[in-house]
């Protein structure tokens, strides 16, 4: 069929339409009918589709995730392990409570051998956590700067694990050519918890 005689066609007239004309709008109908019902039945089917596609994306990324994760188990084991050995180590090296006296004394004989005189050692009460008890010493020296120095560092060099901080050095014996110094400071030491009171505080925690 030409295009005028296209235009020629009464739409209220159908039935007595040529055959190719009738042909023609019902496979237009059809495609009408298809498209809407593609519209109305697919389009939130092909909606939930691309939903589950980008899950699937995600899904896969978790997997490789933990793939990943399952293939460092062994070596996240092994250096968990020697975490534990080098805190292990570390334990042993604070004294326990039988031996806090012994540390007390070496710490003193510590200034007493470089001559240096103590006016204050005084021991505060213990700071305890989970399975350590911090014992923070008030300790106050008079000597020479070197003196002083060089027992800084025979407590660094003890045995046992003793640090000190908060220093404050005062000069002392002004205009006498002594060239004295006073030293204030807060000696702490460690000791790990023994069994029963690392019982005792767990109900605590």
């Amino acid at each position: 069929m030409t295009l005028d005689e296209i235009r020629q066609l009464d739409f209220k007239d159908m039935p007595n339409w040529p055959v190719p004309a009738q042909i023609g709008a019902m496979v237009l109908m059809a495609a009408l009918a298809f498209g809407l019902g593609y519209y109305t039945l697919f389009a939130d089917m092909y909606a939930k589709l691309e939903q589950e596609q980008q899950q699937e994306v995600q899904l896969k990324d978790t997997f490789l995730n933990k793939k990943q994760q399952v293939a460092n188990l062994e070596a996240l084991k092994a250096q968990l392990a020697a975490i534990e050995e080098s805190f292990s180590a570390m334990l042993k090296q604070l004294p326990s409570k039988s031996e806090m006296d012994s540390l007390l004394t070496e710490i003193n004989q510590a200034g007493v051998g470089r001559g240096l005189q103590f006016d204050l050692f005084r021991p505060s009460a213990e700071i305890r956590n989970d399975q350590l008890s911090e014992l923070p010493i008030q300790i106050r020296l008079t000597g020479s700067y070197n003196d002083l120095a060089i027992f800084a560092t025979d407590v660094a060099k003890l045995s046992r694990i003793v640090t000190i901080g908060n220093i404050v050095l005062s000069p002392l014996g002004a205009g006498t050519g002594e060239q004295r110094l006073g030293m204030d400071a807060v000696a702490r030491t460690y000791r790990a918890l023994d069994p029963t009171e690392t019982a005792a505080a767990a109900p605590a925690k």
